[in-house]
């Protein structure tokens, strides 16, 4: 396959494929084990399925969080719980005893335990269709802010920039242009700036929705698609992707991840402060129950909500699974969650994943979706989500019963399917004026449909510069949509990938390749470990 051998000449810039070898927490490492230090039972929780058990684990969690970090407990057992389990200080991870074992139950949703939620675009909709879990990790003055908006009926943000822009303490500028898969930064200031310092790189709009069409591939359809007209995507902007910076030198920046994107100076990128993040928080080891019941009207969901990651930052998600409810897993404005082993089972729900309000280099792996009843997994079900500026995304090595792959409009980009089977029964949604369901990169690579629907599994007419390969079994729409984009959006389909790990999944072989990333001659930066 002459793809994969053009990627490996030059990984960081390949026009199709992007380079997700970093997707996952702290950069693709594995997940620490801490050792066990807080057990809920010594805070007065029974998991005998009878007695409610929110105030002791939530005061364990605390007790964690106030300590510096440290692992919480949830020994074997039935765990019932009458509201959110708040985890809102960095190191602090939650671990039953395994999802065969430690079982988690609520029987209210968050629409009961917080009030009615709403989306600030307007409409009737419930926004526990697409946020809040009932357990809510979340830096604490954020979600302060987030409830407090609920509470007064002033819809919030969820972004990065929840406070907007201004609010943002500025670092420096860029003052030099570079290109996407560059790490070296050029700034009109180092003052502020430190080694391993976490700070958001903030890409501004430029002319005519420059930024835009290039987030779409600077294909020629991006110039005279209606930016204008799309109010929600236009809301997303800034374009916000958090980078630790490795290294501080004589007016330059050397960060730990390459550009996603190129920067000009017409686009005034800048550095600023990370508004209340958190890190370094896991969730493991147990199943979240919640009632099991047919969804009857779409994006009314009362927030019967598994995990929810809002602003989290190299956190995790392992062993764990969402057994009934409505919503799984949802990532929040989150960057670098490794999501493993994690099993979403039940009757029916809105979304198993979702990846949401530029969420970026997150890692899915070893996943299940386990829905369906004889009547199937429901219509208003969207599978595996990503939407609204979210890049450098990955979901590997998952085996879907039931879903799709629902990229949910707001031009996501640089984001990777990659050795997956699926029953390709979802759809996917997304408002209009969210903009177009594709940005530029995304590679669809190793997908077995059992079921032969191939909308959201072929991309060639849809996403530009894009690559499917190695689809099997798809063999025709059930209901095609018309291209966001006129003209050719150079998109490649190719039939097969290349032999051994690079043909099974992408994601382990961008892996195994060893890049240089201060080489100032990229004609052949790759080695091999």
């Amino acid at each position: 396959m002459d793809t994969w051998q053009e990627f490996l000449a030059d990984p960081l810039r390949h026009p199709a494929i992007p380079y997700v070898a970093l997707a996952g927490y702290r950069l693709g490492r594995d997940i620490p084990r801490p050792a066990p230090r807080f057990d809920v039972t010594d805070y007065g929780a029974h998991g005998d399925g009878r007695h409610d058990d929110t105030a002791a684990i939530n005061a364990a969690v605390f007790a964690a969080g106030r300590a510096g970090g440290g692992c919480v407990v949830i020994p074997p057992g039935r765990y019932v719980l009458s509201d959110v389990i708040r985890v809102c200080h960095d190191d602090v991870v939650l671990r039953g005893a395994g999802s065969g074992l430690t079982i988690l139950t609520w029987r209210r949703p968050l629409q009961d335990l917080l009030g009615v939620s709403k989306s600030r675009f307007g409409g009737d909709s419930s926004a526990w269709s697409w946020s809040g879990g009932l357990i809510w990790v979340c830096g604490a003055a954020r979600l302060r802010r987030v409830l407090a908006g609920i509470s007064a009926g002033d819809w919030p943000r969820e972004g990065w920039l929840d406070r907007g822009e201004a609010a943002q303490d500025h670092l420096a500028a860029v003052s030099a242009s570079a290109r996407r898969g560059d790490s070296v930064l050029t700034v009109d200031s180092t003052r502020c700036l430190r080694p391993d310092q976490r700070v958001i790189l903030l890409w501004s709009a430029g002319e005519r929705h420059s930024l835009l069409r290039h987030i779409a591939g600077d294909i020629e359809g991006a110039h005279s698609y209606p930016w204008e007209a799309k109010r929600k995507l236009l809301s997303y902007l800034p374009y916000a992707w958090p980078v630790q910076i490795e290294r501080v030198e004589d007016g330059h920046i050397l960060l730990r991840q390459p550009l996603p994107l190129d920067i000009r100076e017409e686009w005034r990128v800048r550095l600023v402060t990370p508004d209340d993040p958190i890190t370094g928080v896991g969730v493991e080891g147990m199943t979240i129950s919640l009632p099991q019941g047919r969804m009857e009207r779409h994006l009314q969901d009362r927030g019967y909500n598994g995990i929810a990651f809002q602003c989290a930052w190299d956190c995790w998600c392992s062993d764990v699974v969402f057994d009934g409810g409505e919503n799984g897993l949802i990532l929040v404005s989150s960057k670098s969650v490794t999501a493993r082993e994690v099993t979403v089972s039940g009757v029916n729900r809105h979304h198993s994943f979702a990846c949401r309000e530029q969420s970026h280099d997150n890692l899915f792996t070893r996943f299940r979706i386990l829905l369906g009843d004889e009547a199937g997994s429901g219509p208003f079900h969207h599978g595996i989500n990503v939407e609204a500026l979210s890049s450098g995304n990955v979901w590997s090595k998952g085996r879907m019963a039931a879903g799709t792959f629902d990229s949910h409009r707001g031009l996501p980009f640089g984001n990777v399917r990659t050795d997956i089977e699926v029953c390709n029964d979802g759809w996917m949604s997304g408002s209009g004026d969210a903009g177009p369901r594709y940005g530029a990169r995304f590679a669809h690579w190793n997908i077995t449909v059992i079921n032969g629907r191939a909308k959201g599994m072929k991309i060639d007419n849809m996403a530009p510069r894009s690559l499917t390969a190695g689809v099997s079994g798809a063999d025709g729409d059930t209901s095609p949509e018309d291209p966001d984009y006129s003209g050719d959006i150079s998109a490649l389909l190719e039939p097969s990938c290349p032999d051994g790990l690079a043909g099974r999944d992408l994601h382990a072989a961008q892996c195994q390749l060893t890049i240089d990333r201060n080489a100032e001659n990229h004609e052949n930066p790759v080695r091999f470990r």
